[in-house]
C-alpha cells in the first residue's frame, strides 16, 4: 500500500517504516542535479525538503527522462519507495517509481527560491507567490500565526472575550488627517483607524474585558521602513481599575506570554531565521515623559515640555536602556495636550494617565486610563476642537453608567518586527499597503 506522506512525517521516521517503504510525496521541484549516471532531484513542501534518487540504468528510461527535464519550481507528486542514505540532510531519499505533473513552471522564474542573489524588495513583493517558498520567508508567518495562537491563550486566561467592531465608520478616533475617506451610500464614511470608540462603549454594558484582532488603516503619508497604511492592531479594554498601572500589568503578562511561547514553540523557525528571542523580565521599567527628556538632553537632544519624541528620539531613549540592560520599558506621563480627548488628565497637572511601550528603541504600544465621566470627556472633547454632538452614539454610553476602565493597542507586525530584528515592517505583512503600493 501506497502512503501519501508529507516532509514533516518523513523527518519523524517513526511514522512510517523507513524501509522500502511505498511512499508519495507531494511538492515543489527546487533543484535538479544530472550527474551522468545519477540524477538528483530535490522536492520540497511546506516542511521541508527530500531527495528523490534516480539511478539511470535502475529507473524507467520514459520516467528518468521526464522528471530530469522538468523545470524548477514545477509541481508534482512523486511515488516511490523510501531508502535510508547517510548522503542526504534527512537520511532518507526515495527512488521512484512514478509520478504526476499537475503544474509545469514557467522559464524563466521571476526569482529565485534558492538562488543566492539578492532581491531588491519591490520584486520580492511584486512576486510575493515565488518569495513566500523561501523557507526564512515563509517562517516569519509561521511564528507570526503562532503569535496570534499564544495571544488568543493569553486573553483567553485572563478572562478577556473575542469582539469585533465595524470597519467602516462615520468618524474617527484618532484625528482627520489619517483618516481613509469613502463613499457610503452618498454619505461620507471612513476606514477604522482603530475600534477605539466602539471598545470603549463596550465597557458600559458590562463586557469588563473585550479586545479584537483586526486590520486597521491609517492615511500616512510616511514611506517608511516602518510604516504601511494597512495593518493588524491587537486592541484590549479593561474595566474596574484602579489606576492605568492596571492596564500595564495586563499588558506586560500578555506579551511576556507571547514572548516566552515563541521562544519554545517557534524553535524550529528561529533557526531557520538565525534569531533568538529574549524575554525580558517583568516588571518593565518606567520612565516619564519628563525623565525622557532629561536622558535625551544629556545626549546632546535638546526637546521642551510637550514635545513629541520622535523616532530618533525613541532610538536614542532605546539605545540608553539596552546599555542598561533593558530591551522592553514604559513612558508614561505624556502631556495631555499630546494625547487623544478619551486619555483621563493628570488632575491639576499637564500630564495624562497614558503611555507607551517601547522595545528596542521603537513605539509598539500605546494606552492609558481613559475618561469615564460624561461632563469630563465632553470637556476633553471641547478642548480638541471637537463638536460633542457629533459623537453622540459614542458619548450615550458615558451618560448611563460607565465604569472606570483603561486600554491598549499594539501592532502586531512591529512587534514581530522587533522581536526578530527584521529590517522592514514590509517583512512581516504578507501582501502590504504604502504610499505606492495597492497591488498585489
Amino acid at each position: 500500500m501506497t502512503v501519501d506522506v508529507n516532509m514533516s512525517v518523513l523527518r519523524s521516521s517513526n511514522d512510517i517504516s523507513v524501509n522500502d517503504s511505498a511512499v508519495t510525496v507531494n511538492g515543489w521541484i527546487q533543484d535538479i542535479r544530472n550527474l551522468g549516471g545519477i540524477s538528483f532531484v530535490i522536492l520540497r513542501d511546506r516542511y521541508g525538503t527530500i531527495q528523490i534518487t534516480l539511478p539511470k540504468k535502475k529507473i524507467d528510461p520514459e520516467l528518468f527522462e521526464k522528471i530530469t527535464t522538468l523545470s524548477r519550481e514545477s509541481v508534482v507528486s512523486v511515488t516511490g519507495e523510501v531508502k535510508k542514505s547517510d548522503q542526504t540532510e534527512l537520511g532518507l531519499e526515495i527512488i521512484p517509481s512514478s509520478f504526476e505533473l499537475h503544474s509545469d513552471a514557467a522559464v524563466p522564474l521571476p526569482m529565485g527560491v534558492i538562488d543566492k542573489v539578492n532581491v531588491e524588495m519591490d520584486t520580492r513583493l511584486n512576486n510575493r507567490f515565488i518569495d513566500l517558498r523561501k523557507p526564512e520567508v515563509r517562517a516569519i508567518f509561521e511564528l507570526k500565526s503562532l503569535m496570534l495562537e499564544l495571544l488568543n491563550e493569553a486573553m483567553v486566561s485572563n478572562g478577556f472575550l473575542q469582539v469585533f467592531t465595524p470597519k467602516i465608520v462615520e468618524s474617527g478616533a484618532e484625528g482627520g488627517a489619517t483618516l481613509f475617506k469613502l463613499d457610503y451610500f452618498g454619505r461620507p464614511a471612513y476606514l477604522a483607524q482603530s475600534p477605539q470608540l466602539y471598545k470603549q462603549m463596550l465597557m458600559s454594558t458590562g463586557l469588563d474585558r473585550i479586545y479584537e484582532i483586526s486590520p486597521a488603516f491609517r492615511a500616512e503619508h510616511s514611506n517608511t521602513n516602518r510604516h504601511v497604511t494597512e495593518f493588524i492592531s491587537f486592541d484590549g479594554e479593561m474595566s474596574w481599575i484602579s489606576s492605568q498601572s492596571d492596564v500595564m500589568k495586563m499588558i506586560e503578562s500578555i506579551v511576556d506570554h507571547i514572548l516566552s511561547g515563541l521562544k519554545e514553540k517557534g524553535k524550529k523557525q528561529l533557526k531557520i531565521l538565525g534569531k533568538e528571542i529574549n524575554v525580558p523580565p517583568v516588571p518593565y521599567p518606567v520612565l516619564t515623559y519628563s525623565e525622557c527628556l532629561g536622558m535625551l538632553a544629556s545626549k546632546g537632544m535638546h526637546l521642551k515640555e510637550g514635545d513629541d519624541l520622535g523616532t530618533e528620539g525613541e532610538k536614542l531613549i532605546g539605545d540608553i536602556m539596552l546599555d542598561k540592560g533593558y530591551e522592553m520599558y514604559w513612558i508614561a506621563e505624556y502631556p495631555e495636550l499630546e494625547k487623544p480627548f478619551y486619555i483621563m488628565e493628570k488632575d491639576g497637572t499637564p500630564f495624562s494617565f497614558s503611555f507607551d511601550l517601547d522595545y528596542k528603541g521603537q513605539e509598539i504600544s500605546s494606552g492609558g486610563q481613559r475618561e469615564h465621566r460624561y461632563d469630563k470627556l465632553a470637556e476633553r472633547m471641547r478642548k480638541k476642537g471637537l463638536d460633542p454632538e457629533s459623537f453622540d452614539f459614542y458619548l450615550d454610553a458615558f451618560k448611563y453608567g460607565m465604569p472606570p476602565h483603561g486600554g491598549w493597542g499594539i501592532g502586531l507586525e512591529r512587534l514581530l518586527v522587533k522581536m526578530l530584528d527584521l529590517p522592514n515592517i514590509r517583512e512581516a505583512i504578507l501582501f502590504p499597503r504604502d504610499l505606492s503600493r495597492l497591488s498585489p
